[in-house]
């Protein structure tokens, strides 16, 4: 059945996917605070960043808990920074996380609900 998921190819991806985009969310946080001594950018984007980062690890040794982590996280990130792009009209900074939780959530729904092990 060529419609069905390759699960084990998935979630290798997935977890390097759920890795880079906390990677870059932490980054941003520590670039708004070097740039605009934002204290506020620093503290969520590090502990956003480090919650997606260790939902990662934690795919591989308790998908149970990794994928939900990973799937709240990036769903919250996603509604709240989208909410403020459109508000403030900027992509930049915003914007930007918005898409890429988006793109994790959505990857990391369709692995989890398709029977991520």
């Amino acid at each position: 059945r060529s419609h069905c998921l390759d699960h084990s190819s998935l979630n290798m991806s997935n977890t390097t996917v759920t890795l880079i985009v906390g990677g870059i969310i932490a980054l941003g946080g520590f670039i708004g605070y070097a740039r605009k001594g934002s204290t506020a950018s620093l503290i969520a984007g590090g502990a956003s960043g480090g919650l997606l980062i260790t939902s990662s690890y934690l795919m591989d040794s308790n998908p149970a808990v990794g994928y939900p982590l990973a799937l709240a996280i990036s769903g919250l990130l996603a509604v709240m920074m989208g909410s403020r792009a459109a508000k403030g009209g900027k992509f930049m900074p915003g914007g930007l996380v918005a898409v890429l939780s988006t793109v994790a959530f959505g990857y990391n729904a369709v692995v989890f609900f398709n029977g991520a092990k």
